[in-house]
């Protein structure tokens, strides 16, 4: 996961709307099951959708009243905080 991709993604949902980004995750999950794509191409998808996921995590921290800087922190914590286990 990416930071900077997580924070312009959640701008993108607080311009636009979440929906967007469901939409293009559940394309993306479904671009997965192509037979041909190389492990690489589906690296590069599920980084996406992870990515897409940890912004609306984000969005729905905001919206519940923290900062957004706070927010971002505090979900890559939790992410961080995961892998190291």
């Amino acid at each position: 996961m990416k930071l900077p991709v997580i924070k312009h993604l959640t701008q993108f949902i607080e311009n636009n709307d979440e929906d967007f980004v469901l939409e293009t995750i559940e394309t993306l999950e479904n671009l997965t099951e192509v037979p041909s794509l190389k492990d690489e191409e589906l690296d590069v998808i599920g980084e996406l959708i992870s990515n897409m996921y940890g912004a609306i995590e984000v969005n729905k921290m905001i919206k519940n009243g923290t900062p957004q800087k706070e927010a971002l922190n505090s979900f890559m914590k939790r992410v961080l905080g995961s892998i190291d286990k």
